[in-house]
């Protein structure tokens, strides 16, 4: 492949689509396709550099008529390469799925059937917005709320303690800029190495080895010996994101290295000392991984000698307004157009915006209305065609949707039921049918549009899915 172009990454199972597709961009870009979300990321895994773009399909097996496969492939890849542009080519076309596509952090949309030519254009232009979330000039978390300013402080407070950091907070909030930024950039390490490596991104087989490295003949293909992230990182800082991801049996590994320093490459019984500081990250919540036996105490506590947490965008207020002006004044200036405005109106609805994307989801909805709307005035219709619908409206209240006290009553006379008649119960089990029984009701009430049911169950879209698809592994 040529350094000189692009990689773009192709993943659809129809062949004429991904065949027509290579084809017709192959001097613009440098192509590679995928057919399904398993083969995409291995195929990933085996490349010297992520893809500065991607088409996602998102009816993917195993299941080609639902986007489930497609949804979950744009998380992975964002976690494997944050600043990957994502495109979504869906013959699927409704404006549910493209807006919650938009959510998890595609940059577009595009309905099949679609112009080539149209499709080389958007291509183009999406590449040309090269800024990440700090910005031309390098700074750091943007925002003058108090949660921001809290954060800002504790993060100076540790910065040069040298002590490991367990960063919490959402997808997409900025967990790797406070690491980055804060943690190395301001810190006496900022002229040794900065590596981050995404538990989630790489198969749990290949962890080991990428953490620790290997010796030659160690496993099949290891031909030569190898160094892994923590001998690479020296004395600098070593970011482990998405750690609740890690395997349970490489945990009393990564304890080791916090406690006294010591590893040891695969295949090899020489001990070595690692002088790197651990920075970790995690969007899920570690003490409940804990209690359901996915995730050592012991490790925890060695990687929350300081905790902070990176607040989501709805906790930040007028922040929103900040970063709006942020990327706004980025891209209009990378594409060479004239920054687009908000109406009064539609001000006030994207103060009123949860925004579930968090900042990765206000970046590419100021992409993309950079790219449609340059120097207009945006009107609020405009404005929420850009937005996941489920989040515009209000969750329910308790009031309207939560149990009252007549309804735990009867639900405990029939547990007590239930108890008094089964020989033997697993609670688990039951729990799962109930479950399954309200989410396919509500699918079946909303005449399977997915974010109805998601509203009438009081979940998000994804949360749905995510339960839906572990059905399948059952």
């Amino acid at each position: 492949m040529s350094a000189a172009k692009p990689l773009l990454l192709i993943v659809d199972d129809d062949a004429l689509i991904t065949e027509s597709l290579s084809f017709a961009f192959a001097q613009e870009f440098d192509v590679v396709t995928s057919h399904s979300r398993p083969h995409a990321m291995t195929l990933l895994g085996q490349l010297r550099q992520a893809p500065q773009l991607a088409l996602v399909d998102l009816g993917l097996p195993p299941f080609p008529h639902r986007p489930d496969e497609g949804f979950a492939l744009i998380s992975d890849l964002l976690a494997l390469s944050p600043e990957m542009k994502i495109i979504v080519l869906s013959g699927q076309n409704d404006e549910d799925n493209a807006r919650h596509a938009r959510t998890l952090g595609a940059v577009d949309f595009v309905g099949k059937p679609c112009d080539p030519g149209r499709l080389a254009t958007l291509l183009r232009q999406t590449l040309s917005f090269t800024g990440n979330r700090r910005g031309a000039s390098g700074e750091g978390l943007i925002g003058d709320s108090l949660p921001m300013q809290r954060l800002r402080l504790q993060l100076g407070q540790y910065a040069n303690l040298g002590f490991p950091v367990l960063i919490e907070g959402e997808s997409g909030s900025g967990k790797d800029i406070a690491a980055s930024h804060y943690l190395h950039r301001l810190t006496e390490r900022r002229q040794k190495p900065f590596l981050a490596l995404n538990c989630a991104a790489i198969s749990p087989t290949l962890l080991e080895p990428t953490l620790f490295g290997y010796a030659k003949g160690a496993f099949t293909g290891a031909n030569t010996a190898k160094t892994g992230y923590f001998e690479d990182a020296d004395a600098g800082t070593l970011f482990l994101d998405e750690i609740g991801e890690l395997p349970l049996e490489l945990q009393p590994k990564l304890l080791r290295v916090l406690e006294n320093g010591e590893y040891q490459r695969v295949g090899e019984t020489q001990t070595r000392i690692s002088r790197a500081r651990v920075i970790a990250a995690t969007n899920r919540d570690l003490r409940q991984e804990i209690r359901a036996g996915r995730f050592r105490a012991d490790l925890f506590h060695r990687l929350s000698v300081f905790t902070v947490a990176v607040p989501p965008l709805r906790e930040t207020g007028a922040d929103r307004l900040l970063l709006l002006d942020h990327f706004r004044r980025i891209y209009a200036s990378q594409a060479n157009l004239p920054a687009f405005t908000l109406t009064p109106a539609a001000e006030a609805i994207w103060l009123d915006y949860a925004f579930p994307g968090n900042v990765r989801e206000l970046r590419n909805i100021v992409i993309r209305l950079t790219t449609r709307h340059a120097g207009q005035a945006i009107s609020p219709e405009q404005l929420l065609a850009e937005f996941e619908a489920s989040d515009v409206v209000d969750s329910p209240s308790t009031e309207a949707g939560g149990l009252a006290a007549d309804d735990l009553e009867h639900a405990r006379q029939a547990a007590r039921k239930h108890l008094q008649n089964a020989a033997r119960l697993n609670l688990d089990a039951t729990l799962e049918l109930w479950e399954r029984a309200y989410i396919e009701a509500a699918i079946e009430l909303s005449a399977g549009n997915m974010s109805q049911a998601a509203r009438r169950l009081g979940i998000n879209r994804t949360t749905l899915y995510n339960r839906m698809e572990g059905w399948s592994r059952q």
